[in-house]
């Protein structure tokens, strides 16, 4: 069966989507994008991640032509067309729009939501923890999430290349600021350690640094890459990923080498989370 995407003001099935070739989201790689999953058939944070896409938009100067709550509206009825769904992926794009110079932006661009079906990952990763590399990458305007990702596809080559499953990208300053999807984290003597600037505001990222604030310290910071054989612990978030132990970065073992107990923690906190969410008791 067919999913059933929303664009440009109607429903189709996926093989019907169609985006036109002179769409500077083509051309020049000029739009906007956010990605959310469900919890039994309920988008998680919608209204957040439909903000994050409004403001990425402002933040690179693209015109929307549909309110926030319009929107939101388009998604929930694009997850009710795919009911042979358990749980979905949601991705929202917002195009450029066709540019009569191919590069100017008109205020034109088109709305597209698709929603799959949502896969599982590989349990070890949770159990017996990940690898991640880095890179020296800073992405262009960090608090949009464009759908430019020229970068993060060369990351993403370079760590699987290594065997890992994310890259961080690490700045000439030596800070480590983000995953090419995901945000990182540390436990360094029982306090939780993020970065602080430049980087995606992950919807994830905040709703763990609600929830832990109650059972960690925190310290919202920058991180360098010489203080990473001091850490005790790490993980990565993310809307489809949740929460990942990391045991290795680069050559660099983490800890023990295995997750720890306030990863763990962090696991048990976020999934009881999610549960209460999916049945609507949060």
């Amino acid at each position: 069966m067919q999913d059933i995407y929303y664009v440009d003001g109607k429903f189709v099935p996926e093989d019907q989507c169609l985006i036109p070739a002179k769409d500077l989201v083509v051309l020049r790689g000029y739009g906007v994008f956010d990605f959310l999953v469900t919890y039994n058939r309920r988008p998680f944070y919608l209204q957040e991640h439909v903000a994050r896409l409004a403001n990425s938009a402002r933040h690179i100067r693209l015109k929307l032509n549909h309110s926030e709550a319009e929107i939101m509206e388009v998604v929930e009825e694009t997850v009710k067309r795919n009911p042979h769904h358990g749980e979905s992926t949601i991705r929202i794009i917002y195009t450029g729009g066709i540019s009569s110079d191919g590069v100017t932006p008109e205020g034109n661009g088109i709305l597209v939501v698709m929603v799959a079906a949502r896969k599982k990952l590989p349990a070890s990763w949770y159990t017996k923890g990940a690898k991640v590399i880095t890179n020296r990458i800073q992405r262009f305007i960090p608090d949009a999430k464009s759908t430019n990702y020229l970068a993060a596809i060369y990351a993403m080559e370079h760590a699987h290349q290594q065997g890992a499953i994310e890259s961080i990208y690490v700045d000439r300053q030596g800070r480590l600021l983000e995953g090419t999807t995901s945000n990182i984290f540390f436990f360094k003597d029982s306090r939780l350690v993020t970065g602080k600037q430049d980087i995606l505001p992950g919807v994830t990222r905040q709703v763990l640094l609600n929830l832990l604030k109650e059972h960690f310290a925190l310290e919202l910071r920058d991180i360098h890459y010489d203080e990473l054989a001091g850490m005790n612990e790490a993980f990565i978030s993310s809307s489809h990923r949740e929460v990942v132990p990391i045991v290795g970065v680069d050559d660099i073992i983490i800890g023990q080498g295995r997750p720890g107990a306030c990863t763990q923690k962090a696991m048990d906190i976020f999934r009881n989370y999610v549960s209460k969410y999916g049945q609507g008791e949060v």
